[in-house]
């Protein structure tokens, strides 16, 4: 609601005490608002998205971390937590859509699958709950096996069990929404280096080379797939860092590393029994939380203070 003068404002133009402003205004509302209610009430549409959800859940997660917003990282864990709930099939599949009072239904579109991965990949990055990465993992593994082109690379806009089309759609370009098809490449790059699975990087780079061509001449309409190319080009980096997220140590060595703007690089906080493979197996120095620098699998020397930290991410 756009607000063009406030009441003090509004008291002094027109030489109004507050109290008289205040009750003139409130009965023009009363009567605007008495005028409208006999025209047709505009439509309302109140459904939920996952693939909108998913942008949003990236959004906040991201804002909450670089402005140290508690409140953003709930709304986002409270989202997240909503769409596991609601949108979540039993078999692990997603839905398209849902309504209060009557439920989700329609297949998910890849769009819902890599857009919500996405978020959930940045939620974890935000509150290193493991259960975000574990979710994104899944999604990631479904898109893969029901989505994909193996003919001619990137992925279908539909799974290989959605209802017949006449034409399958395969959409690669960004329009209101990032291209769908870059966003899962971008998932799948970030997975890589969580993982090590180099099917991964090798699906998501394959895909991103085919778009090249298109990216060099319609830059505008291929921003995504331009920011999956920087990812693979940019020197791209993992971090785990060994001890438990809630301890101040290991919380302030984590937020050095997000402190600082590195694009290209992932980063995973807990323990070495973690389910993460970026993190098993590590071992802490002198008991101290411990920052493990990799570069697709190969580490540096492990370092247990911020400034060695600041040295090998220079």
């Amino acid at each position: 609601m756009y607000v063009a003068a406030g009441l003090a404002q509004l008291a002094e133009r027109h030489e109004l005490d507050l109290e008289e402003t205040a009750e003139r205004l409130e009965k023009a509302k009363r009567l605007l608002y008495d005028a409208r209610a006999r025209r047709v009430w505009p439509g309302l549409d109140d459904k939920v998205l996952t693939a909108w959800n998913g942008l949003m859940l990236a959004a906040f997660a991201e804002a909450g971390q670089a402005l140290d917003r508690p409140d953003y990282l709930q709304i986002a864990s409270d989202n997240a937590q909503f769409l596991f709930d609601n949108l979540r099939g039993a078999n692990g599949r997603l839905w398209r859509t849902w309504k209060a009072g009557g439920g989700a239904k329609y297949n998910g579109y890849l769009e819902d699958y890599a857009y919500l991965a996405d978020g959930l990949l940045a939620l974890y990055q935000s509150t290193f709950d493991p259960r975000w990465y574990d979710w994104a993992q899944d999604l990631a593994t479904y898109l893969l096996a029901h989505f994909r082109d193996e003919e001619n690379g990137a992925f279908f806009d539909t799974s290989d069990d959605h209802e017949l089309l006449l034409y399958r759609p395969k959409d690669v370009q960004d329009n209101a929404t990032p291209s769908a098809n870059a966003m899962a490449a971008t998932v799948l790059l970030k997975l890589s280096l969580y993982t090590g699975e180099g099917h991964y990087w090798d699906v998501a780079q394959d895909a991103t080379e085919r778009m090249t061509s298109f990216m060099a001449r319609y830059p505008t309409g291929f921003a995504h797939w331009l920011c999956a190319a920087a990812f693979i080009l940019g020197d791209p980096r993992e971090v785990a860092i060994i001890g438990k997220p809630d301890e101040p140590d290991v919380g302030a060595l984590a937020h050095f590393v997000l402190g600082s703007y590195h694009p290209n690089l992932v980063l995973a906080v807990g323990d070495a029994s973690s389910n993460i493979p970026l993190l098993a197996g590590r071992a802490q120095i002198g008991g101290k939380p411990t920052a493990y620098v990799c570069r697709q699998v190969v580490c540096k020397t492990p370092v247990t203070d911020s400034a060695a930290l600041r040295e090998q991410l220079e």
